[in-house]
């Protein structure tokens, strides 16, 4: 124990003359019990970090990254937010804020070792905290993975208008992610219930936060934002921390906007339990943060106020080690998820319960674009959950392709919006919005585009389920125009369907056709999982796209091919803008020839119909795959490497492939046509297999 002379050498932890600094709370005005507990669960957070460090040198676990030093300003939210109620999106250092939100020691202990009563059931390392009864949403390893999804909880809590408060949670080395500063601008622009904390212990691994930060001080750098409260406290001094926690959770309750609390704390251990931290920081330093720990600083206060002794405190500190070490031997004798396990829950596993097919009434002639704004209007109509919002999808515009036209007119600017300008933001706010309950349906305005969110479309959005042991989960609809043939150049023509089908977690869609264009739409937004809805922009109006318009109780089934043309000699496989080009020339050469060619429309990617195209090959015996993209490593290859694995001996001729050149696309006509595949691609492809 500390004396008190040690304890008046101790300066607090935030800067002198910060502008941004709060009162601490008197420990006279907090409820003795009330510390009591805190207390208790600072000493269970510290015992199962070293114990876990323990277990480590038996052989026993993989890994341990710990809360020792930020234990304080974890409980000071945690305990004062409802538990089941309120939202936790953590970090990888919040075992103490997770324990403040209600999971114990022995779900900790079990995702140490991996046991069946791990959370996440052996999927996740240990520390990435979840648990769908306390809100804790599955934590990523990905720096910055909460920001945006926490953005998207706090926004559904104020649809819901539920009084919630969404506790986020990040590292100093965090604050460098760009997810940071797109969470802080459209946080405070829509005032949502957010309290973010950052716990600044000057470290983002080795890197010194003067190496990260302008200024060295998160606080200072965001002082312009509007309607954000900016709260800097000593993380380590738990009253202090209690003080700002207080009163950040009651602004966000209260309506009045988002709060950050810029905490400075200490990491008396290394970064993680491969670390040492030795080798970077000096002897002096870590002798002086040791003078800092949280634990020591309640425990003296508790002491000085006469709600514990010492003896009292030596105490819990032996009863919470004799808890631990019975709740690491129960663990211990807790069964291993099976091998089997390992590739569980990658999507939903239960029955959707769809009927497909039904038309209904044949409408007019309807182009793809036409059909999709009719799927989506419906779709609204049907579910008030369904939100719809991107960049330009909004009242006026309607989408740069009209697919949104009408919406907000229609149903209010809750559920049809713009959003900033940035794809990581539409994303990150669909999957906060997905665990409130709502259904997204967000559109990045070109593929091309897509990729300043694949943190969000690789890291969260389709393995949310996976790592969560089916928990949680990101049903939505990612509608992404992709293609070329408009002379779009570069960044208006990119193909990216082969990209996302090596994604597990994702069904990947592109449809060739208005009738199909609606029926899958309807279908995605009625799933379970994040579906890629891909739209060829060139067929968005094309007259050989129309389709007379399906009734609004159209369905297509996901996953399943369409056999457009049925032949004997040769199949054809092939989606989206191939599909019309396929079938002119097998029109042709069966006018010709009188040899017929089975067509075959994927419709959907992921997952992919192999059994509809290995049944055709075997009839036809020879095969070509049709796509737009570039043939090397496009998708085609995964189709042709099924048709070798599978129909070898059935084939008479190679398996060809006809696709676009390893290149950018041009702007100029002559290049683009060069780049990309024409009817003569496909027509001088078809003679070579049918004449080998």
């Amino acid at each position: 124990m500390s004396t008190t002379a040690t304890k008046r050498k101790l300066t607090s932890l935030v800067p002198k003359g910060s502008q941004f600094s709060i009162r601490s709370t008197p420990i006279s005005s907090v409820d003795a019990d009330y510390l009591v507990a805190v207390f208790k669960k600072m000493v269970l957070s510290r015992t199962l970090d070293v114990k876990m460090l323990n277990l480590l040198k038996q052989g026993r676990g993989h890994f341990h990254i710990g809360a020792c030093g930020q234990e304080a300003i974890q409980l000071a939210m945690s305990t004062q937010l409802e538990q089941g109620k309120d939202w936790g999106m953590f970090y990888y250092r919040d075992m103490a804020s997770a324990l403040g939100l209600g999971m114990t020691s022995r779900e900790m202990l079990s995702a140490h070792l991996s046991t069946v009563t791990d959370t996440s059931r052996g999927k996740q390392m240990p520390s990435h905290f979840n648990s769908k009864e306390k809100r804790i949403v599955s934590v990523s390893s990905a720096i910055g993975c909460q920001f945006m999804p926490g953005f998207g909880v706090s926004l559904g809590a104020k649809k819901h208008n539920a009084q919630e408060v969404v506790y986020i949670s990040g590292g100093d080395g965090s604050t460098s992610q760009g997810s940071f500063y797109e969470l802080l601008n459209w946080a405070t622009r829509e005032k949502v219930p957010a309290v973010i904390v950052i716990q600044d212990n000057k470290y983002a691994i080795s890197v010194p936060v003067a190496d990260q930060t302008a200024g060295g001080s998160i606080s200072r750098l965001l002082s312009g934002f509007p309607n954000l409260e900016i709260l800097e406290v000593d993380g380590t001094d738990f009253l202090h921390s209690y003080a700002a926690a207080n009163k950040a959770i009651e602004r966000a309750r209260s309506g009045n906007g988002p709060t950050l609390i810029h905490a400075h704390v200490v990491r008396l251990f290394p970064h993680s339990s491969s670390d040492d931290q030795s080798k970077y920081r000096p002897a002096n330093e870590l002798e002086k943060d040791k003078k800092y720990d949280p634990i020591d600083r309640l425990a003296e206060k508790l002491v000085d106020e006469g709600i514990l002794t010492e003896k009292a405190v030596q105490k819990i500190k032996d009863d919470t080690k004799k808890e631990v070490e019975a709740d690491a031997r129960w663990v211990m004798e807790q069964e291993k998820p099976t091998a089997e396990e390992g590739d569980s829950h990658t999507l939903f596993e239960g029955e959707l319960n769809l009927e497909y097919g039904n038309y209904g009434d044949k409408g007019e002639p309807i182009v793809m674009v036409d059909a999709i704004n009719h799927a989506l209007a419906e779709e609204m109509e049907r579910d008030e959950k369904v939100l719809v919002f991107g960049e330009d999808v909004g009242a006026g515009k309607g989408g740069v392709f009209t697919a949104t036209r009408g919406l907000t007119e229609r149903f209010g600017k809750d559920r049809c919006f713009n959003t900033p300008l940035a794809e990581a933001s539409i994303t990150g706010a669909a999957a906060g919005l997905a665990y409130q309950g709502f259904k997204p349906v967000i559109e990045i305005q070109f593929g091309d585009y897509v990729w300043p969110a694949m943190q969000m479309l690789k890291n969260q959005i389709p393995v949310i389920r996976f790592r969560s042991n089916n928990q949680w989960s990101n049903p939505m609809v990612i509608r992404i125009p992709i293609g070329g043939y408009i002379n779009g150049a570069l960044c208006h023509s990119q193909n990216i369907e082969a990209f996302f089908a090596h994604i597990p977690g994702y069904k990947v869609v592109m449809p060739s056709n208005a009738a199909d264009a609606k029926g899958m739409l309807k279908t995605a937004i009625r799933s379970e999982d994040p579906i890629i809805f891909l739209e060829h922009k060139a067929l968005y109006r094309q007259g050989y796209a129309r389709r007379p318009e399906p009734g609004k109780d159209y369905l297509v089934e996901i996953g399943k091919a369409d056999i457009v043309t049925e032949g004997d000699d040769l199949t054809i496989v092939t989606y989206g803008a191939m599909v019309q080009k396929c079938v002119k020339v097998a029109k042709e050469i069966q006018s010709n020839t009188g040899k017929t060619i089975e067509i075959i429309d994927l419709r959907t990617i992921l997952p992919l119909d192999s059994e509809t195209i290995l049944n055709s090959v075997k009839k036809t015996s020879r095969a070509i795959v049709v796509h737009e993209d570039a043939a090397f490593a496009g998708f085609g290859a995964e189709i042709v490497a099924q048709i070798a694995d599978e129909c070898f001996t059935y084939l008479d001729a190679p398996v060809k492939r006809v696709a676009g050149k390893f290149s950018s696309i041009p702007y100029a006509s002559q290049m683009e046509a060069y780049v990309l595949p024409q009817d003569d691609d496909v027509r001088n492809a078809v003679n070579d297999i049918l004449s080998f």
